[in-house]
């Protein structure tokens, strides 16, 4: 891992992360969180700006006037992993497809991002694709970054491993002086594993760099965790089944 030292007021130290042979060719699109991942990394030396940052703000105001009361709107789950191609779009794919088995789709908000920007817009790794297809789960999401009014609109968050979790609250500890997000916020960020009750892992790992079966490894745990969550999710919230 490398650092980029800035100079200047709107410029930040942050560590390179998640394949930057290949970094965006527009010096100014800044990392989201920082991270430890330790993938191929040939870094070039730039600065990174937050002037125009690519978070909204969240206006106040439109939430304050919201009507939908919380036995209304859809319960709201996030997965997070690096990149979001692999792990969270395949625990997006997995728990999407176990609700609408269940006959819930219509009572759950489901969605994926990755603590950097660096795959945004890009469909879910072809491989996991593939892994999932055989399975007969979809997966059709696009990559985007965790932003800082998923803090808000979600209900729980769930990290795919400790360095992800980590990078979440690292996110929410900076946007929280700037967005109105709720204190108590951090308290929606969960790690998958958590969830699990057949597998002891407690993280997912990333198959990025490894063959099949690390694919089928993240599949047989998201699996094993979403199972647990939807169950834990609907004891939780009664209203989910009696609506």
């Amino acid at each position: 891992m490398r650092t980029i030292y800035t100079q200047g007021p709107n410029l930040i130290n942050l560590p390179f992360c998640h394949c930057l042979q290949s970094l965006s060719p527009n010096p100014n699109v800044p990392f989201l969180v920082p991270s430890t991942h330790t993938r191929k990394l040939t870094p070039k030396p730039f600065s990174i700006s937050f002037k125009n940052s690519l978070f909204s703000p969240i206006q106040a105001s439109s939430m304050a006037s919201s009507t939908v009361t919380d036995t209304q709107k859809p319960f709201s789950v996030l997965f997070v992993c690096l990149g979001n191609i692999c792990r969270s779009p395949a625990a997006e794919g997995v728990f999407t497809d176990l609700v609408k088995k269940r006959g819930f789709d219509s009572k759950f908000r489901i969605d994926s991002a990755g603590t950097i920007n660096y795959h945004e817009g890009n469909e879910a790794d072809p491989r996991m694709r593939a892994a999932s297809k055989r399975r007969g789960i979809q997966i059709t999401s696009l990559s985007r970054p965790i932003k800082s009014s998923d803090f808000v609109e979600f209900d729980l968050i769930l990290a795919m491993d400790k360095q992800n979790k980590e990078d979440i609250l690292e996110a929410f500890n900076r946007w929280k002086f700037r967005d109105p997000i709720p204190k108590d916020a951090h308290k929606k960020v969960k790690l998958m594993c958590s969830y699990c009750k057949k597998n002891s892992e407690t993280e997912v790992p990333d198959p990025y760099y490894g063959g099949p079966q690390g694919f089928e490894k993240v599949l047989d745990l998201l699996e094993d965790a979403c199972e647990s969550l939807l169950d834990n999710i609907l004891a939780e919230n009664k209203h989910i089944q009696e609506s």
